[in-house]
This record gives structure tokens, C-alpha cells and sequence, in this order.
């Protein structure tokens, strides 16, 4: 919340996984029951039914871990990466994208979040951080996040 009590502007959001995913339960339910009537057995609820407990829950559990630690929001305050908020007053500068062969210092910096890296299907991108700290920031749609980065870096600090 802002000082006046309104939601923080958000300028940047990835949730990280869908709900759509738990929806595969049913679909290993429906699956296995047309798999029993076409083998001849009839349609028994016992099996279905375990597939569709056993395949949501698993399911549930990774979309909500997910939803936790590969979700990403920028505010103009702060820059939450899963659950590591940083204050946006910390990020100095954003490193250019990395291109050709050579790996820029910045790709082995630490990834904000609480993962060991930059998160499966995500595109890291490289901040110069307050007390010469370097970090990684990480998003599946790093151009947007990037572009929403630099904006509010240049609102703070005009380029030189």
C-alpha cells in the first residue's frame, strides 16, 4: 500500500504458473476411465479416481510453489522477485543484453529470488546494484521487464 492507503501502481507482473495446469487431473481421470471401458472392464470409479487426486494434487502443489517463487512484480518502489523484494532506490544501471559469444561478468552474478539461479524459461538481466553489488533480475518476458526497468531508472537517474 502507498501512504494514502491505494494500491502500489504496478508497472511489471509475471505470475509464474496457471491453474490451468491442475486441470490435467481430470483429463488423467477421464483418460484412464476410457482406457478401463475400452479394455472390457466397464467403467470403475476406483482408479479414475485415483489418478485425478494423485494428478491435481502433485499438480496443485507445483503451480502454487511456482505462483511463489517464479512470480515477478515491479512497482516504483520495489522489484519483487518470488519472495525477495529489493528497493528499486538500489538499482544503479541495467547491463546491456548479452550478445555473441563472450559471457558478460554480470551472468554470473547472483539471481535475485530465493533460487540457487535464474529459473527455468527465464531470461536473466544484469543490474548494477548500490555498494558495487551486481545481481540478476529474471522474467519469461525479459523485453518488457527490461524496458519497464529502464524507464524507471531513467525517471530517477537521467542518463549521461
Amino acid at each position: 500500500m502507498t501512504d494514502n492507503g491505494a494500491p502500489p501502481q504496478v508497472l511489471f507482473y509475471e505470475q509464474g504458473a496457471s491453474w490451468w495446469w491442475v486441470s490435467a487431473g481430470p483429463a488423467a481421470a477421464i483418460a484412464m476411465g476410457l482406457i478401463q471401458a475400452s479394455a472390457g472392464y466397464g467403467f470403475q470409479l476406483l482408479m479414475p479416481g485415483i489418478f485425478l487426486v494423485l494428478v491435481s494434487g502433485f499438480l496443485g502443489i507445483q503451480v502454487k510453489a511456482a505462483r511463489v517463487h517464479t512470480s515477478v512484480e515491479l512497482t516504483p518502489e520495489f522489484l519483487r522477485q518470488g519472495t525477495e523484494r529489493i528497493r528499486t532506490d538500489e538499482i544503479v544501471r541495467i547491463y546491456p543484453e548479452a550478445t555473441g559469444s563472450e559471457t558478460p561478468k554480470w551472468q554470473a552474478a547472483r539471481a535475485l529470488g530465493e533460487l540457487t539461479g535464474v529459473p527455468r524459461g527465464r531470461t536473466g538481466i544484469g543490474l548494477k546494484m548500490t555498494n558495487d553489488r551486481t545481481a540478476q533480475a529474471w522474467a519469461r518476458k525479459p523485453q518488457r521487464l527490461r524496458q519497464a526497468l529502464t524507464q524507471l531508472i531513467e525517471e530517477r537517474i537521467p542518463p549521461a
